[in-house]
């Protein structure tokens, strides 16, 4: 069981990209480059934690897009231990059995919380999944602590939970729906690339439909 989902560059040369980096870029989701945005950036490697749900193929969702944007060698993706199994009995395994589930509970959350608190520690972003068929207290907790380190946030789960998710996504930079819009998140965050408007035909610049920010330009 490894960390990263999406392998970074061997090391950051801080050289501006390539045409044809700049091109897998765009290609993908019809991510767009818009002015200089698109050069800044690809000297760092992005570390991304995926926090949330571990019943689910998101993670390896979120790691293809990575590829398909041509993002592979910026973002490296990570977060906890995949298996709910090994997460639940990897500390009495190690130290020994416990005879009571409260105590076997606390010594594997323990053990886990190396790894967990080490890469949110470590993370540029954090992105918090959260699904309708478990409780993911975890993941909630999750959030907490990255808020109170100062990492950026980005949560992820469906509308039915806007409402129970209200304080973590209050404290999140953004707020998506669905694995693409992570993913598009992160393109822009580190290239500047965007995707064609959610809105589609219906999308209008802020300035023709809200007015220039500033009148007096």
């Amino acid at each position: 069981r490894v960390c990263a989902l999406s392998s970074p560059a061997a090391s950051c040369t801080g050289a501006l990209p390539s045409s044809s980096m700049l091109s897998a870029l765009t290609k993908s989701s019809a991510l767009r480059p818009r002015g200089l945005a698109t050069l800044a950036g690809h000297s760092k490697v992005w570390r991304v934690y995926l926090s949330g749900e571990i019943h689910s193929s998101w993670r390896e969702d979120v790691a293809a897009g990575i590829r398909d944007a041509g993002l592979s060698e910026q973002v490296l993706l990570c977060g906890p231990n995949p298996s709910h199994e090994d997460s639940d009995d990897c500390a009495a395994i190690i130290l020994g059995m416990e005879e009571k589930r409260p105590n076997w509970d606390r010594i594997g959350a323990s053990m886990n919380a190396i790894r967990t608190r080490t890469l949110i520690d470590e993370a540029d972003v954090v992105v918090v999944r959260l699904g309708e068929k478990y409780r993911q207290w975890n993941a909630a907790f999750d959030a907490g602590y990255a808020s109170a380190k100062g990492k950026p946030i980005i949560t992820l789960h469906p509308p039915s939970l806007g409402h129970p998710m209200k304080e973590v996504n209050a404290a999140a930079m953004a707020v998506c729906e669905e694995v693409p819009q992570v993913v598009q998140t992160l393109a822009y965050v580190i290239s500047g690339a965007l995707p064609s408007p959610r809105d589609g035909d219906a999308w209008e610049p802020i300035a023709d439909r809200l007015g220039k920010g500033n009148p007096n330009p």
